[in-house]
Parts: structure tokens; sequence; C-alpha cells
């Protein structure tokens, strides 16, 4: 039961929502996107929801077993604007056949792949669903949004991610942050494998890096755009899978975790200083 988490009355606009209201509208979101323990229909798990479970399996529990999923965050609407322009921009020479002058900068022997569920990989089908396989020994549904699938000459494919930022730092794929990209494109590569492509482990960051020392806007971003190669290996991906099947089918709620950093999950932290606070001023 849920009833301690919730307020006594809720109201939207002039239509107060009763605590049985807020029960049952939980109860049909947990029917519908929580897993049942022992459910024989494949249950999916996005490729964002696999780096929760290895950042803190508390927080993944909460949302893919008991519905309580986390605060939602604002999207990042520039750095979609400059992952749909490096798209488009890919998009011409994908129909023509042709290599970016990028690629021949970095002397990648390569062209953006030509498939006809390149839109769907992407989620312009569907903005909530790419490139997806079920892992039949975890019976769990693999789901993942790529940016981009270039091939080269040997008939691989490269997994290729967009990032954009701001900064004035060489970009270092070996910071410590930076390892959830790494684990993204591995996961990539893990599906694109078991949907029987021949994948290089090699892929590919485009990274645009805006200057933001210029001395007028002038309505305009000026980027640094550049290709960082990573060398990944998915090895890791099947057994994190049965591990994530094994905490989806138990009933005890596992301990928090830590971020890539070392640092304990805030949002765990969050909820234990708020529950004690709340406990000590009752």
């Amino acid at each position: 039961m849920v009833e301690h988490l919730l307020p006594k009355q809720k109201v939207v606009g002039s239509k107060p929502i009763s605590r049985s209201m807020a029960n049952n509208q939980y109860r049909k979101r947990q029917a519908h996107y929580c897993y049942q323990p022992g459910q024989k229909q494949p249950f999916t798990v996005s490729r964002s929801k696999i780096d929760m479970f290895l950042n803190c399996p508390r927080c993944f529990y909460m949302d893919r077993r008991l519905g309580l999923a986390k605060p939602s965050i604002p999207s990042f609407t520039l750095n979609s604007a400059v992952d749909n322009l490096l798209k488009n921009e890919f998009d011409l020479l994908r129909k023509k056949g042709e290599a970016h002058e990028l690629m021949k900068k970095y002397k990648i022997d390569a062209v953006p792949f030509k498939h006809k569920d390149i839109p769907l990989w992407r989620g312009e089908v569907n903005r909530y669903s790419g490139a997806k396989v079920l892992h039949q020994k975890s019976n769990l549904i693999i789901d993942g949004l790529v940016d981009d699938i270039w091939e080269n000459k040997k008939g691989e494919l490269l997994v290729v991610d967009y990032k954009s930022t701001s900064t004035q730092r060489k970009i270092d794929m070996n910071d410590k942050w930076k390892q959830g990209y790494k684990r993204q494109m591995e996961i990539y590569q893990w599906i694109f494998r078991q949907l029987d492509f021949k994948v290089s482990n090699t892929g590919y960051f485009v990274y645009a890096n805006a200057d933001k020392n210029k001395p007028k806007f002038d309505a305009k971003l000026e980027f640094k755009v550049e290709i960082i190669a990573y060398k990944g290996s998915s090895d890791w991906v099947e057994p994190i899978l049965i591990k994530i099947k094994r905490c989806l089918e138990s009933n005890a709620i596992p301990k928090p975790g830590k971020d890539d950093m070392g640092i304990p999950c805030e949002y765990c932290d969050y909820k234990k200083l708020s529950a004690q606070t709340v406990a000590r001023l009752q």
C-alpha cells in the first residue's frame, strides 16, 4: 500500500481529487507500466533504465516495479536542436551515399548507413521507442534510440552518438561522468548485434562544442565539431539484464546505489532526509 505517500487531498482547478482517486490513478499506472512478478509477457526496459539500474538499483525498482518514478526534468531543447541539425546534415549525404567532410578529416572510411528503419531506430516513428530486441533469457525487450548509424567498407555498422556542449577544456571521454555515454554506445552496439547486423567495436561521438567567448551573440551560436572514436565492449550487457530480471522478480527493495563519480544517489538521500524531517516534526 502507498496511502502514506499521498496527500489527503489534491486539487486540480476547482475539482478535488480524493485519496482513493489518487490511489486508483497510481494503481492504473502500476498495472500499465510496472513489472508484475512472474509475468509471461515480455517487459520493455529502455537503455536509460538500464543506466538507472547501474547507478541506483533502488530508484530503478521504485520506477519499474512500484511505479514511483523520479521527478521529471526539463528537456534540453538546444541540445535536441543540434542533434536534429546534425541528423539533417548526415541524411542529405545518406541519400547520396557520400561521406561527410568530417569523416574524411578524421580518416573514417564510411558513409551514413542507408536503411528503411533509420527513422524507427531514431524515434521518429514513435518518440518513446527505437531499435529494440527481445532478450530471450530474461524475457526483457531492450529498447534504445540511436542518433545515427554509419557503415564502413567492411560492411560493419558504426554506432554514432551526437553530443553538444560548451567548454574550453579538451573533451575527454575518460571523465568519470562520461562513463554513461560509453555504456550508452555499448548497449546500442549490443542491440544491433542481436538484430543480426555486423557491428564494429568502434563507435563515434560527434561532439559539437559551442564557442561562448565571442564578443557578440548576433543571434547565432558557432560550434567546433569534432569526432571522437571509442572502442566499446558489450560483454557486460547480458549479465546485467539477468540481474535486472532478478531485481524485478524480487519483493525486496534494493539498497541505494552510487553514480559514476561515487556519489550516493541524491534522490534516495532526499527521500530519506525528507521522511526523517517529517517524522521529527510530527
